[in-house]
This record gives structure tokens, sequence and C-alpha cells, in this order.
């Protein structure tokens, strides 16, 4: 039996994001963990934001993946605050399914594992805004040393993930 394990990811993706997702999602296969999500295995009967709470306490981990939806090359940060500054370069976001869906996972202490793409920061993609560290999205074509290492990654968690699951079965 595969160990259910709660992704956080954007249902539309660019091509080269749908293969950074791919590589996940085979990492997660290696280690015999199965990947839930709203809008992709779960479908909502609920609430949106219930339905998430509701998936992710039959998790016994989480995976978010911090991919940009949103992007602009102007804007003002803080505006109206002494911290205020005008941005002239590339401003992307997540979607903000992340930081809600982070939120929950976190809440139930769930061991967490966060990628995120270059430009994405903010919230749970901030290092130490968690006890987590903040890994950079693999891309779709990784191997050799890279694709090891993140195998370390994904060995070393689903250690975590694996004690969680069974102390939820106790």
């Amino acid at each position: 039996m595969k160990i259910p394990i709660f992704v956080s990811c954007p249902t539309d993706l660019s091509p080269a994001q749908e293969a950074s997702r791919k590589v996940i999602l085979k990492e997660l296969g290696n280690l015999d963990l199965e990947p839930r999500a709203i809008g992709r295995s779960d479908y909502p009967t609920e609430l949106p934001l219930r339905e998430v709470l509701i998936l992710a306490r039959h998790c016994a981990g989480g995976v978010i993946l911090g991919f940009v939806q949103f992007e602009s090359k102007l804007g003002i940060l803080k505006p109206g605050t002494e911290r205020q500054k005008e941005a002239n370069d590339r401003i992307a976001f997540p979607t903000p399914w992340n930081q809600l869906e982070a939120g929950i996972l976190f809440g139930l202490q769930l061991p967490l594992l966060v990628f995120r793409e270059e430009a994405v920061e903010g919230g749970v993609f901030d290092v130490g805004s968690t006890d987590v560290f903040i890994h950079r999205m693999p891309a779709g074509t990784i191997a050799g040393e890279a694709r090891k290492a993140l195998g370390q990654v994904f060995l070393k968690w689903q250690a975590a993930v694996r004690t969680k699951y069974y102390d939820l079965l106790r």
C-alpha cells in the first residue's frame, strides 16, 4: 500500500513546469508514496478549503510546488509603508493555494518538502519561514549528480513521512 502525500500544485502549468512536476511525482513513486491533490486525484464535493483539510488529514506528508502563476515587470512593493519600493524587475507569485495548503499541512504537523521556481518568494517560500529547507524546483531534464542529490532530499524527507504514517496508524 502506498502512503498518501498531499501535493500542492497549480492545475495550469507550462510544458517546462509540467516536466518538473513529473520529476517530483516520479521521485514520490520511487518511494512508494502516492501523490494526492485537489483537482488532480481528488475532486471537491465540499467547499475547496474544507476539502483540502479533509484530504490533508488522510496524508502523512506534503509537497509544495511553487510554480510561477503570476508575474509582472513593474510594481510597488509594500505601498504606503516606510519600506515602500518600486519593483522594476520581474516579480513572480505562486498560486495563493500554495500558501493556504502549506499552512494547513504545517498546522497538521506533517513533514513538508517545499520546492520553488527561482523567482518565487514570499510566505512559505521565504527562507526561515518554517523549519523546512526551501529547494529549487528541479528541471524536467534533471540527470546525473543533480538527480542523485534530488533523490537524497526525498529519501531523507520520506523517513519523516513514514514515521508520521505509522504514528497515525496507532
